[in-house]
């Protein structure tokens, strides 16, 4: 694994790509991650909170798994810890971030893959070219969420029953707005887990895992996970 990072100033503030294994010389899907936040700040986000830190495992484990593959992993670090009203800032950084996965990595596959606010701005980015599906994990769901933008993609949604955070049910609300628009649209209900992905971490790490390996390359998913994705909506 080679550690980099790519920086960029944009704005008022800075974002960075960190590349778990970024620099693979036959690269055939991209794992994009994003992290939580907030609703409003406009504090600058550092490594060390935990809505940063959370990722970190599992980009280790879609290393581990799909560096051998041709899975290229990076994550993107927000300018911001907030999403802040109508500024919409994860949004505008996470089009940075496709526009160099899509430079860096033309025409393969993008998974994205997002933790709470980052959640969100996976979901609000999906229609971009060349992005594949989004695994969105317990992620932060206003109502009036667009969803139009799945339109042709595929879609996990995983969400613990303990969540006092963000809603379980708004998640499996979308889940099912969306189920007609999607390729693919999949609600898993973690029975038992909280927002921080703490209880259980081995099965959160898992179900993504095999879900960026079977949409962005084409591996077929565990029992489980096949099951899940067969049935729509489940609790583990």
């Amino acid at each position: 694994m080679r550690a980099s990072a790519t920086y960029l100033d944009h704005v008022s503030g800075r974002q960075s790509l960190l590349a778990g294994d970024g620099e693979l010389s036959d690269t055939k899907a991209v794992a994009l991650l994003f992290h939580g936040g907030k609703e409003n700040s406009i504090d600058p986000v550092v490594g060390r909170q935990p809505a940063v830190w959370r990722m970190a495992p599992i980009a280790r484990r879609l290393v581990t798994v799909g560096a051998g593959s041709g899975l290229a992993v990076w994550r993107l670090r927000f300018r911001y810890r907030g999403w802040n009203n109508a500024a919409d800032h994860p949004i505008e950084d996470a089009m940075w971030a496709l526009r160099q996965m899509r430079h860096r990595h033309a025409g393969v596959p993008i998974v994205l893959v997002g933790y709470s606010m980052g959640g969100r701005a996976a979901l609000r980015v999906a229609g971009e070219s060349d992005v594949a599906a989004v695994a969105a994990l317990a992620p932060w769901l206003p109502s009036g969420e667009p969803h139009e933008q799945l339109a042709g993609r595929r879609l996990l949604v995983l969400h613990g029953t303990n969540d006092h955070v963000t809603s379980p049910q708004r998640s499996r609300e979308y889940v099912q707005s969306v189920s007609g628009t999607a390729d693919e649209a999949t609600y898993i209900a973690l029975r038992g887990c909280g927002h921080t992905m703490a209880r259980r971490a081995r099965l959160w790490h898992q179900l993504t895992t095999q879900f960026v390996m079977h949409t962005g390359l084409g591996i077929a998913p565990a029992p489980v996970l096949a099951r899940a994705i067969a049935a729509g909506d489940v609790v583990l």
